[in-house]
């Protein structure tokens, strides 16, 4: 305990962001390195994984809902002083996580076809995305597991330990990648199916060493009648601040699976590229990620101590400094943009495509930022109604309507895609950096800390 409140009191931004930004690099670069081989392997390979990803990244929104509501509440307890409440929360976000990923798993597992199918993806391409959603449904259980435990250790302070558990997955995903897309040491090339399982076994082992680090640093020891003891406060304090966020990002998901639809209709081609250009992109907003998650965590203890005058000025410097940073790295990217897409694929096709969409990721990029930074600091002031409502609307209204617009009726392909979600991510970010501003805490001091 007083290991943990040590933490607590020395962390600042930086001593947060370093490690989130590290174990953000690891989780990406996870994804990467398996685009890169897979493309190596088949641009098919590759576009039907990006697609399964997709509709797989919608279900892991659920187990979100519970982790976001403990980041938050966990946080603003210890930031008040409630030890205990924290503790207490600990164990409800494990018992929700665990059914939440029997569910989902067996859900995912039943109906992957059909789910796969409404993205209208067809032939080899389809059969790669089930290959892929069909195993990783396996492991959804071990991913509901460690999104809790590993909330439950950052909003702790142990953001390093979380950091060192990522670096092994990528260890454990990268080698399988090896040996699935490569046939080294003599073994059989499985590709997609190698790379899947590859996926299954680094969830799998983070589940086992998040588990002990909870044990080792926070003697909070999780037995299998804990599974079945979550209060109905808990419950109630950790769903009402978890569905409106994870709505938040649903709604993204869901809205990408219908400009995914329109981008399938220009071609494998234009599929292809935009898999690989999402990873590409994540480049560049990998910085503000860590920033706005470390000022998440801040904010939400300033705001369980009663400093908000500190909570706004938090939000205010790191939305300049993520600003910055996803600028410059959008313009290193554009620059240097035939020589990153010749690393994933040779097809010329999809070189000529991607392009002009690097560029248009110089305009998309600060918007991103003030998005994610300002959103996320509202979630943690208790404004969790306030980013689901703006981001359904421009999500549907700009996004995917522009999308539409843009890329099919008026010819501008995958160029025209990035443009309208440009737009998007502007609005969302100006309406946000104005609702920040307004001290939205004044209008929530009543907190769920009364759970």
């Amino acid at each position: 305990m007083q290991e943990q409140n040590k933490n607590l009191k020395e962390q600042t931004l930086f001593t947060i962001t370093w490690p989130l930004l590290i174990e953000l690099s690891l989780h990406m670069g996870m994804g990467i390195v398996a685009t890169l081989m897979l493309g190596n392997y088949s641009d098919q390979a590759v576009a039907g994984v990006g697609v399964a990803n997709q509709l797989l990244n919608v279900f892991i929104l659920v187990f979100n809902v519970t982790s976001i509501g403990a980041t938050v509440l966990i946080s603003q307890n210890l930031g008040a002083g409630k030890l205990k409440r924290a503790r207490e929360l600990s164990y409800s976000v494990f018992g929700l996580n665990f059914w939440f990923g029997i569910l989902i798993a067996i859900i995912v597992f039943v109906l992957a076809e059909p789910l796969l199918r409404l993205y209208n993806v067809q032939g080899v391409v389809f059969d790669y995305g089930l290959t892929f959603v069909r195993i990783c449904a396996l492991s959804l259980f071990f991913e509901s597991i460690s999104l809790a435990l590993s909330a439950i250790l950052r909003s702790n302070g142990f953001i390093k330990e979380s950091m060192m558990v990522t670096v092994y997955m990528n260890l454990i995903s990268i080698g399988g990648n090896i040996i699935a897309t490569t046939g080294i040491f003599g073994l059989p090339v499985t590709g997609v199916t190698g790379v899947s399982w590859a996926i299954f076994a680094a969830r799998f082992f983070a589940v086992i060493a998040l588990l002990y680090l909870l044990y080792s640093r926070l003697s909070l020891k999780i037995v299998f009648k804990d599974i079945f003891n979550v209060k109905k406060a808990d419950i109630r304090g950790l769903l009402q601040i978890g569905i409106p966020s994870a709505g938040e990002n649903l709604s993204y998901q869901l809205s990408q699976v219908v400009i995914t639809s329109f981008v399938v209709t220009m071609g494998t081609a234009s599929l292809a590229a935009r898999v690989y250009i999402l990873n590409i992109s994540m480049l560049c907003f990998l910085f503000t990620l860590a920033l706005a998650q470390g000022t998440q965590l801040l904010v939400a203890r300033y705001i369980g101590g009663k400093q908000y005058d500190r909570a706004l000025k938090r939000g205010i410097r790191t939305l300049k400094i993520a600003m910055v940073a996803s600028t410059l790295a959008s313009l290193v990217l554009a620059i240097g943009g035939d020589s990153i897409l010749n690393a994933f694929t040779k097809d010329p096709s999809i070189i000529m495509i991607g392009l002009p969409v690097l560029w248009a990721i110089v305009f998309v990029e600060p918007g991103r930022a003030m998005n994610i930074v300002l959103m996320s600091s509202l979630k943690s002031a208790g404004d969790v109604r306030f980013p689901v409502v703006i981001g359904v609307i421009s999500m549907w209204g700009v996004a995917v309507l522009l999308s539409y617009l843009f890329g099919v009726h008026f010819g501008m392909g995958l160029l025209g895609v990035w443009l309208a979600q440009g737009a998007d991510e502007w609005l969302r970010g100006c309406f946000a950096l104005r609702r920040w501003q307004s001290k939205p805490w004044e209008r929530f001091k009543k907190l769920a800390l009364d759970w």
